[in-house]
């Protein structure tokens, strides 16, 4: 892809799908520039640089605002998933911007530099850096780790925040993105020649859909693709390989779609609440995070990675412990007549 792309804020501010996302810090990142300069965010900055791993990332699920990390810096596992590394990175900018403390521009620059390196020569991103021989090591749309990544990216090349930035790593984000959004094209699934969406996971060197835990089989994904498309759908004056994406990925979501049934929480004697799908001709469309690749059948998974095609057949920690169907592409089907028109327009 030649074009830089640029970022079209109507489109696209967040992601989708937030799942276990990185709140402990988000919730910072809503303040005024002029809190950055208060000592509660010097005390937040401190802190999250005492959970920056030696390699400049951070780990997940842990909360690296409200106290320091006084353990081995050695034992943390800095990753990509679930929303973890981007947001500390985004408040040690913001509290550079506003402070000029050498220690935050450090830590970001320690961590921007842990972003590029995890790249894959493909363009595509694993869950984790270093990635290891698991599945963590395959590209990783799961839980937006690659989207959020690449909006992280572009951002330092556009916002005010990141000014401090030299030439030289801000032409690196640039290429990095674009690299990026090649390997999400590659990876877009075709079924009997036609495209369609993308696995949660793919192949770090084929490109093909790749399983992830058990339960995550290879598939196509109603949550993830959401994201990329939204992704796509941000890049100003596309081409026509990034427009066709788009325009068949939005025709795959539509076909897709099931309309009828809502799920609910039903009233359970020996476990309390149930998840259970209803008949409900009322109901809006509502999409399975996974589809048999060939098939469009939704499909479910216990820990056994037996392939089931209802929710009712599986058991109940995963029925009630994983997000299996969801709205996830409403945002994105409600901003497309929008970006067709302007795509035709331009």
């Amino acid at each position: 892809m030649k074009q830089i792309a640029t970022f079209l804020p109507v489109l696209i501010l967040s992601i989708s799908l937030n799942v276990c996302a990185s709140f402990y810090v988000a919730k910072y990142l809503k303040n005024s520039d002029k809190w950055f300069e208060t000592e509660q965010a010097e005390q937040v900055a401190k802190n999250i640089l005492t959970y920056q791993s030696p390699g400049g990332g951070f780990q997940k699920n842990i909360d690296t605002t409200s106290k320091p990390y006084r353990g081995d810096p050695q034992k943390l596992q800095p990753t990509f998933d679930n929303g973890a590394t981007v947001d500390e990175l985004r408040f040690l900018a913001r509290y550079f911007k506003a402070t000029k403390d050498e220690m935050a521009k450090d830590g970001f620059l320690k961590g921007f530099d842990y972003i590029i390196k995890a790249q894959y020569p493909n363009g595509g991103f694993p869950q984790s850096y270093p990635p290891g021989n698991g599945y963590p090591r395959f590209i990783t749309f799961n839980d937006t780790a690659m989207v959020r990544l690449l909006i992280f990216l572009r951002e330092t090349t556009q916002s005010q925040y990141y000014d401090f930035l030299d030439k030289e790593r801000k032409a690196k984000a640039k290429t990095t993105f674009d690299l990026g959004i090649d390997c999400i094209l590659k990876c877009q699934i075709k079924v009997n020649g036609k495209l369609t969406a993308w696995c949660a996971q793919h192949d770090e060197k084929t490109f093909e859909p790749r399983g992830a835990r058990k339960f995550e089989l290879p598939s196509l994904s109603g949550a993830e693709s959401a994201d990329i498309v939204l992704l796509l759908m941000s890049i100003n004056n596309p081409g026509q390989e990034i427009i066709d994406s788009v325009e068949s990925a939005v025709e795959w979501f539509e076909s897709a779609k099931i309309k009828g049934i809502r799920v609910i929480e039903k009233e359970d004697v020996k476990n309390g609440k149930d998840k259970v799908v209803v008949n409900d001709p009322n109901a809006p469309p509502i999409w399975a995070r996974f589809y048999e690749i060939g098939t469009n059948k939704p499909i479910f998974a216990d820990r056994n990675g037996i392939k089931k095609y209802s929710l009712s057949e599986i058991g109940y920690e995963r029925r009630n412990g994983y997000a299996w169907y969801g709205y996830w592409p409403q945002k994105l089907l409600t901003e497309y007549p929008r970006w067709e028109k302007r795509i035709n327009k331009n």
